[in-house]
C-alpha cells in the first residue's frame, strides 16, 4: 500500500490560560490548547489542554493508535487534558511524549506523574496501559519521529521556558509557536529563523497591542506582532491562536476582521478547523 502524503493541522483547543466553555465562546471554542497534525500515516499531537479529551473521544477504541505528543511547555492549561486522554488507558496503543524545556532540573515523566498524583487525581499514571515512552530534549534540537517527518525546535520567551516547533513534511511546513512574549524593541530571531517561508504559522496572539501594556511579563504576545513576524518571515498563512478566555465570540469576530484587513489570508483558529498547506 502506498504511503499517504496528506498533511494537515486540526484544532481541538484554541484558548489560553483556562477553559471557558459556554454560550459566549461557542463559535471559536472554549477548550485549551491542543492540535492534531497528520503527516502521512503519522499522528502528531501538540499540547494536552482540555481539547485533548475531545480528540481522544474521536479516536475512540476502533483501531490501534500510535502517536507522538509534543508539549510546548507544561503549564497547567497545556497539560490538564492528559489525564483524560482515553487512548492512553488502552494497552494496544503507543504514545511517545516529548518536551524541550524541562532539562536538566526535571523530566516530562516526572511532571505527568505529579499531575496524576494523590490527592490531585484519583488514579496514578501507572493506570494508563498504553505503551508510553518519555523523550526530553533541549529546545533548539532537531527531532525525527519518523524518517519522513523533520521537526526543528526553538526556545521561546515564556516563564519556566517553552518550545516552538517547525514541522516539515514532503516539502511543506507548519509552525506551532505558543506560549511566547515578544520583545518590544526587536523581532525575536529564534522565532524568525524557525518560521521562515512557512506555509502555516500558528502564533500566541493572546492580546491585542492595546491590551498588551497591562500584561507585560505575563509571557504572551499579540496578533499584531504575529502579523509582523509573518510578514518578516514570508509566511503564507498566519493563524491567530491561544485566545484570551475573556475574549468572547464577538470580540474574536473583531480580531478576525482586523487581522484579515492587516494581512489578507490570515485566519483566527476555531475548534474543529482544519488547515492544509
Amino acid at each position: 500500500m502506498a504511503e499517504s502524503n496528506e498533511f494537515y493541522v486540526r484544532f481541538w483547543g484554541v484558548r489560553g490560560s483556562i477553559a471557558c466553555p459556554g454560550p459566549r465562546t461557542m463559535r471559536y471554542g472554549g477548550n485549551t490548547s491542543c492540535l492534531e497534525m497528520r503527516c502521512g500515516d503519522n499522528m502528531l499531537i501538540f499540547d494536552a489542554g482540555t481539547g485533548l479529551h475531545a480528540l481522544g473521544t474521536r479516536i475512540g477504541q476502533g483501531q490501534r493508535l500510535r502517536a507522538d505528543l509534543f508539549f510546548s511547555h507544561t503549564h497547567f492549561d497545556h497539560i490538564c487534558g492528559f489525564s483524560f486522554f482515553g487512548p492512553a488507558f488502552l494497552p494496544d496503543n503507543e504514545l511517545r511524549i516529548w518536551a524541550g524545556h524541562l532539562l536538566p532540573d526535571r523530566t516530562v515523566r516526572e511532571v505527568l506523574i505529579y499531575l496524576m498524583m494523590d490527592p490531585l487525581f484519583p488514579v496514578p499514571i501507572d493506570t494508563m496501559r498504553a505503551e508510553m515512552s518519555f523523550r526530553d530534549f533541549t529546545a533548539g534540537d532537531t527531532l525525527n519521529p519518523d524518517n519522513r517527518v523533520n521537526i526543528r525546535t526553538a526556545p521561546l520567551n515564556h516563564p519556566n521556558g517553552a518550545t516552538g516547533y517547525r514541522v516539515e513534511f514532503e516539502g511543506q511546513t507548519i509552525c506551532y509557536v505558543t506560549d511566547t512574549e515578544h520583545f518590544p524593541d526587536q523581532i525575536d530571531d529564534n522565532i524568525l529563523g524557525l518560521i521562515e517561508d512557512a506555509d502555516i504559522f500558528i502564533y500566541d496572539s493572546t492580546y491585542t497591542d492595546v491590551e498588551y501594556p497591562s500584561h507585560v511579563n505575563w509571557g504572551h504576545s499579540t496578533w499584531q506582532q504575529g502579523a509582523r513576524l509573518a510578514d518578516e518571515a514570508n509566511v503564507k498563512t498566519f493563524v491567530v491562536f491561544h485566545h484570551d478566555p475573556d475574549h468572547d465570540d464577538d470580540f474574536m469576530d473583531g480580531i478576525a476582521t482586523d487581522v484579515a484587513r492587516a494581512r489578507p489570508g490570515s485566519v483566527v483558529a476555531q475548534e474543529g478547523m482544519t488547515l492544509r498547506p
